[in-house]
């Protein structure tokens, strides 16, 4: 007899990761399959596209076995991503990343010029930044004009998935509401003249809910997958939003930290908010309204510390950090290594490592990491209330959630409790959830209660607090230093 299941499968910055889940929320099988972005140019970002259906693929056929009956698959991925494709679904260039490519700068102003900055923000719930797809198809349109040429479609890691699973052309709400300036957030529909001026000649994918079937599983795909044809397969949405279903974060005043390569922080609020320091899309959910915002390297600068000093594991760097005291003993970081997203929409940011001396050691520099993240959660966390946002509870997601000190240290910096999910999957987990829900009324509080709460320590708060305005000053009075420096970076010469 085989056991029901769904099959959840999320397309990361770092990796692909699958999971089979039963119908009462019982993790019965993981994978990963690790993979690297490709960095041509300065402030470039890409990835071959196809690369996410061949671990897709390979994913299912480690999972799925005989005595597993998967009856609905769910999916999920980082974004906004710009994947274009011809006539024949063949990718015409290798995908570009979200916020953290940076190359569309020059389009951005020129949106701008076209249609206002007040405008875009009000029509659009998001002003135009490094996170915005629309103006990465404006920069192929402009810089590569015979790939652009061959292109006819739009495609984000999840509706890729969906197409070769289901032949379905189509993409969530939410996804569609990052292509700034390309979705009219009022209208919950492509904006036009707006979306056709900016992708002239692309056909746009119809648009659903990410919890809404985008088709089933055709024999073609079963015969790559092993997957049973005719299963539902829902439409799917963005990573972050994903991991904010994963725990039960998407009500009304529910704030989701994804601790992850990047942080992003999702907050759910009544009605849309726009502000240029942050972003406005529409929820993943029918009805819901965010103000979201995303640092570009966190989980990033970690991995490149224990690559650096070759140390054998994230659990012994954890370890030794968490035998330094608050404040890295006089270390203070800047975590703006590919740029910075929120709120300071600054694509030329770069990382600052302030107060060394010869006796810092790893175990510093890894726990000044920590701390920086959090100073940066804090900050978007201000701006977030001073636009009026809704903020009555904090969850954590996230592989980083996993262990204790990186949100215990987000807690002491931000003097907020975060609640820790049993289950800190994140988006694989969630494209799960939503696809069980095709096929019952799974509870996400049965599939995937709080396994504690992270409080935050009265005496490293004031540690904190007198480091926080240090934070702060370090950027306002290093921007031009590093502006210069990155210039010089970039210059052909």
């Amino acid at each position: 007899m085989t056991t029901p299941a769904v099959l959840g499968v999320d397309i990361g910055t770092s990796s692909s990761k699958g999971v089979l889940v039963g119908l009462d929320g019982r993790v019965l099988a993981q994978a990963a399959r690790a993979h690297r972005v490709d960095r041509p140019h300065p402030g470039h970002v890409e990835m071959d596209g196809r690369i996410w259906w061949d671990e897709f693929r390979s994913l299912a056929a480690e999972l799925v076995t005989a005595d597993i009956g998967v009856v609905a698959v769910g999916v999920s991925g980082m974004g906004p991503c710009v994947l274009l494709a011809d006539e024949e679904d063949q990718p015409v260039r290798p995908a570009i990343l979200y916020g953290v490519d940076t190359r569309a700068g020059k389009q951005i102003d020129e949106l701008d010029a076209e249609y206002g900055a007040q405008e875009i923000l009000r029509r659009g719930g998001s002003a135009l930044t490094s996170q915005a797809a629309g103006a990465k198809i404006a920069w192929v349109r402009e810089n590569e004009p015979d790939a652009y040429a061959r292109a006819r479609r739009l495609f984000m890691p999840a509706s890729w998935l969906v197409r070769r699973l289901t032949g379905a052309y189509v993409l969530d709400h939410h996804s569609a509401s990052q292509c700034t300036p390309m979705y009219d957030l009022r209208d919950a529909d492509w904006a036009q003249p707006w979306a056709a001026q900016v992708a002239p000649g692309i056909e746009l994918p119809r648009l659903r809910w990410a919890g809404e079937a985008a088709g089933t599983v055709t024999a073609a795909a079963a015969a790559e997958t092993s997957l049973p044809q005719g299963i539902p397969v829902i439409t799917g949405t963005i990573d972050a939003w994903s991991e904010a279903i994963s725990v039960g974060a998407h009500e009304v005043g529910d704030l989701m930290l994804m601790y992850g390569t990047t942080m992003f922080l999702v907050n759910t609020v009544r009605e849309p908010i726009a502000v240029p320091s942050l972003w406005g899309p529409v929820g993943a959910l029918p009805g819901t309204f965010s103000l979201a915002g995303g640092m570009s390297t966190t989980g990033a600068i970690t991995a490149w510390l224990q690559e650096l000093y070759g140390a054998p594991d994230f659990a012994t760097l954890t370890e030794e950090a968490a035998q330094v005291a608050p404040g890295s003993d006089g270390l203070l970081m800047l975590p703006y290594f590919a740029g910075e997203r929120t709120p300071i929409m600054d694509p030329q940011a770069r990382g600052v490592i302030a107060g060394l001396t010869l006796s810092h050691g790893r175990a510093h520099l890894y726990r000044s990491a920590l701390e920086a993240t959090a100073f940066g959660v804090r900050q978007n966390i201000e701006t977030m209330l001073d636009a009026g946002a809704d903020l009555d509870r904090v969850v954590a997601v996230g592989g980083g959630a996993a262990s204790d000190l990186w949100p215990q240290i987000v807690s002491d910096v931000t003097g907020r409790e975060q609640v820790l999910p049993q289950r800190t999957i994140g988006a694989s987990y969630g494209a799960a959830f939503l696809a069980a829900s095709l096929v019952g009324t799974p509870s996400i509080e049965e599939w995937n209660p709080p396994r504690g709460t992270s409080r935050p320590d009265a005496a490293r708060h004031r540690v904190y607090d007198r480091m926080y305005p240090l934070y702060r000053r370090l950027y306002d009075e290093t921007r031009d230093v590093v502006h210069a420096l990155a210039d010089l970076h970039s210059s052909p010469d």
